[in-house]
């Protein structure tokens, strides 16, 4: 059968994902399983059009494909937002946790490889095979696979690394999608993880208790300022990580970058020019971050294309099936009770299911379709972006090369 492909421009894709990111609020009101075990509303209406965009694949030879170019700049504005609602004085607060979620995440990393090495030995394959079940894959996701699949083929003699690689990457995105809501709903409900009672009617953006003094509503003027500073911040970044992948041969997630500018600006301007009306922690930058976060997941999880995962081999899925595992019994067993066993520890417990399998955004949304029900976990929100979108790209870079022994 010839393969048709149906594709949609960017104006199309963006509007498409909004429409969509509606279907997944409609499915979480009407299906009580969604709203129980708290999973994003992206998540819902996102998976149900990758379903149907694999049935008209199969049944027709048609592949749909959505514009993605909108999706780069949400994520630039999400992760600029974390930064600029980021304190110093926040996070010389959270220290020490922010320090134990570091050695947890990159023990994790470790054990995630052994997992997948240690499968793909018993089964006479490679190590980067089991790699590519690993970190390289599921912590890294679709940047790190693709990145290192080459290597792999042509040092490693992993044949079809790549496109492995990137399936195994879609798969463990839909699991982490997945996972997360039912552990931290397990955490909170079985664990007695429940919150404090009071402040649930708090204003909080993405987890963090709004300023008493910031905004407390949306303006236009409160938009505006809080595009341009967004804006400057994400121009800061892009210069910032084209500057380092130049002059230092460091490449950086521009991401990553616009995260760190935002803090930067965030405890600079404000001190030196102190009767600026400065967006961090306003409502007017937590309507654009809510957004920005919302459409992001949607378009990329309305985009999968799941006719892919038909060339992962039998040993790649025990290898998935094994770290799903792991990920849940390693959250509930070691992360929950090093974590300090209370509420921020269990929103912390989604959202490592998030990125352990599949990437910094789900694990947000993740914690956030959590908080929503149960109220806001400041101090989860705040160090787990620190963590997975600063160090874990280092730290991976490192445990790969160890596994494959240098």
């Amino acid at each position: 059968m010839t393969e048709d492909v149906l594709s949609f421009s960017e104006f199309v894709s963006f509007n498409l994902a909004i429409l969509v990111y509606f279907l997944g609020v409609r499915l979480n009101r009407k299906i009580p399983f969604l709203q129980r075990y708290n999973i994003p509303e992206p998540v819902s209406g996102g998976l149900l059009v990758a379903l149907l965009s694999l049935f008209v694949f199969v049944a027709l030879g048609t592949e749909i494909s959505f514009s993605l170019h909108s999706r780069d700049y949400l994520l630039y504005c999400f992760f600029t937002a974390i930064g600029l609602d980021a304190r110093f004085s926040d996070l010389a607060k959270g220290g020490k946790p922010l320090l134990i979620l570091l050695c947890l995440t990159v023990g994790y990393m470790v054990l995630q490889n052994t997992v997948g090495t240690s499968i793909a030995a018993v089964l006479g394959l490679p190590a980067g095979f089991g790699l590519l079940g690993g970190t390289i894959s599921l912590v890294g996701g679709h940047g790190t696979a693709i990145a290192w699949g080459p290597k792999l083929v042509n040092d490693y003699g992993v044949t079809g690394a790549v496109e492995i690689g990137a399936a195994t990457a879609t798969l463990g995105l839909v699991a982490a999608s997945l996972l997360g809501g039912p552990v931290g709903n397990y955490l909170i409900e079985r664990r007695g993880a429940k919150p404090e009672p009071g402040s649930p009617e708090e204003v909080h953006i993405i987890g963090i208790e709004t300023d008493r003094e910031a905004d407390t509503t949306v303006t236009h003027t409160g938009l505006m300022r809080s595009i341009l500073v967004l804006n400057i911040a994400i121009a800061l970044g892009v210069g910032l990580q084209e500057a380092l992948d130049t002059g230092a041969g460091l490449d950086l997630p521009v991401f990553v970058c616009c995260l760190f500018c935002g803090i930067v600006l965030s405890n600079t301007v404000p001190v030196v020019f102190r009767k600026m009306t400065w967006p961090a922690r306003s409502q007017s930058l937590a309507v654009i971050s809510d957004l920005a976060l919302g459409i992001f997941l949607t378009m990329s999880l309305m985009s999968l294309q799941l006719w892919t995962l038909a060339g992962l081999a039998g040993p790649m899925l025990l290898i998935l099936v094994t770290q799903i595992v792991v990920s849940a019994l390693f959250i509930i067993a070691v992360l929950y009770p090093l974590m300090g066993k209370d509420y921020n520890a269990a929103v912390l417990g989604a959202g490592f299911a998030g990125f352990s399998l599949g990437a910094t955004p789900t694990a947000i949304a993740n914690m956030t379709a959590v908080t929503k029900r149960y109220g806001p976990a400041t101090q989860a929100f705040l160090i787990l972006p620190l963590v997975s979108a600063f160090f874990v790209d280092l730290a991976n870079a490192v445990i790969i090369l160890l596994f494959l022994g240098g």
